[in-house]
């Protein structure tokens, strides 16, 4: 963004075709503006909007994090249209990661460094669901079991099982199982049991550098 160590990311997710007609074609966005912190060795959110849309129903709801006066605001939009602010206090010393954050910086090292066989604890703000995500990666044995039993392609360096709010997922249990490349970028993931679709898988076609 124009500001230097402040950034936008953004995840967007639809459905097409037949299952799109099924699903009334379906948009899910979601967008988070975050900072550089700690002299630049970690992201932390300072907003996170939430955009789904089905068919002509609009659910919007965004989420502003006011660390220095320790503040969190959220704000839903009403299906007449008005809108509803309210705020709740930010613990002292609490961080607040949404998932996209979350994603950049377990990628680089923020919770401990990425190894086979253990588990990290990521802090989200709370909502209905859990008040945190969790992040296993497989074991070295799980791993070569999975690989055994699959035709797996060229890039595929770590097994991963991720449990988000099934809110955002729209399955049970919000799990998410997938591979990372040996440079911890995303190149296979599956949902587990989504309403109405079961699992969904997503594969990485290619990837887009910035022009500097």
């Amino acid at each position: 963004m124009k500001e230097k160590g402040r950034y936008l990311s953004t995840l967007q997710g639809e459905t097409l075709g037949i299952l799109g007609w099924v699903a009334r074609y379906r948009t899910d966005t979601y967008r988070s503006v975050m900072e550089e912190i700690d002299g630049g060795r970690r992201l932390r959110s300072l907003s996170f909007e939430e955009d789904v849309k089905v068919g002509n129903s609009l659910r919007w709801r965004s989420h502003f994090f006011d660390y220095q006066n320790r503040k969190w605001i959220k704000v839903r939009q009403r299906k007449d249209g008005t809108r509803v602010r309210t705020e709740e206090e930010i613990p002292s010393g609490m961080v607040y990661d949404d998932f996209v954050t979350a994603s950049y910086n377990f990628r680089y090292g923020v919770y401990g460094d990425i190894e086979r066989g253990r588990k990290y604890t990521v802090a989200t703000f709370p909502k209905m669901g859990p008040s945190s995500y969790e992040v296993r990666v497989a074991s070295k044995e799980e791993e070569e079991k999975r690989r055994k039993s699959e035709k797996l392609k060229d890039g595929k360096e770590y097994l991963l099982k991720l449990f988000l709010d099934p809110e955002v997922t729209h399955s049970k249990e919000g799990l998410i199982e997938g591979w990372l490349s040996k440079e911890l970028y995303p190149t296979e993931g599956t949902i587990k049991g989504v309403m109405f679709f079961g699992d969904v898988r997503g594969t990485l076609i290619k990837k887009l550098k910035a022009e500097s």
